[in-house]
């Protein structure tokens, strides 16, 4: 018959075993506190099958949660995979096993910084508050940003679409981080063509920093799984929005561009 600590091993071990629970893990790793709508911004899938996935992690202990009002937290709960490794990995093996742990941390550092990204940077005469509603007001983006106008309540969690003056979506997501003035994190894709909207979404961060009488408005767009139609239309879009903007916002009139850069 199996002991208690022998039963709760095979649980922590079962949870580990998914690479989408994983990923929660890491998740929460990164930013602790994160509600399920937070948390499914992190997988391609549904709602309910993040719930289970949730479910089974609760279950071996890795995950905590704590209920505000109508919101539920979940926190990583590291106690259950120390003690697999005090059990497992003696004083002996320790020395070893953080040297290889050190190794493959680089290892993965290294492949992530040769992961595709765009990085972007501008610096407009505006304050904070003024760059911040020009992204964020749908009035001002559709003077700048060839009639594209955000749909959200600007809310972490929230969805978050781009939709042309007809009406059609050109590009969706969800926020991830919104710290007006200073930052917006949102997982996002372009999905006007069909090439477009098969890809998964990417990653884009918008920061706002003020230097003196102007800001520095950094834009980087990464996570992207390969060189893919949305990383290849980031490549010249994004750059040719942020000079649009810092033309709206210096002059009062955008750039007057041919093409029609997605957001």
């Amino acid at each position: 018959m199996k002991s208690g600590a022998e039963a709760a091993s095979e649980e922590v071990f079962r949870a580990l075993a998914d690479p989408s629970r994983r990923r929660l893990l890491d998740a929460l790793h990164g930013r602790d506190g994160q509600t399920l709508v937070e948390l499914r911004a992190h997988l391609d899938m549904t709602r309910h099958g993040v719930m289970k996935h949730l479910a089974v992690l609760e279950a071996a202990r890795l995950v905590t949660t704590r209920r505000a009002g109508r919101h539920k937290f979940h926190y990583l709960n590291p106690v259950p995979i120390r003690l697999i490794q005090d059990r497992w990995i003696s004083k002996f093996a320790q020395p070893l096993v953080e040297q290889l742990a050190r190794l493959k941390r680089y290892a993965e550092e290294t492949a992530e910084m040769d992961r595709p990204r765009h990085v972007f940077e501008v610096f407009i005469r505006a304050t904070p508050q003024q760059v911040w509603d020009a992204y964020t007001d749908p009035e001002q983006t559709r003077q700048w940003l060839h009639g594209l106008a955000p749909q959200t309540d600007w809310l972490v969690g929230s969805r978050l679409a781009y939709q042309l003056p007809g009406g059609r979506v050109a590009t969706e997501g969800v926020l991830v981080e919104v710290d007006p003035p200073r930052k917006l994190v949102a997982r996002i894709r372009q999905v006007y063509t069909p090439d477009l909207a098969a890809d998964p979404p990417y990653r884009m961060t918008l920061e706002i920093e003020k230097v003196g009488p102007s800001c520095r408005v950094t834009l980087v767009c990464d996570e992207f799984e390969s060189e893919n139609a949305n990383f290849r239309l980031i490549k010249g879009g994004q750059r040719a929005q942020l000079d649009t903007l810092k033309s709206f916002l210096e002059t009062g009139e955008p750039l007057v561009l041919r093409d029609q850069p997605a957001a």
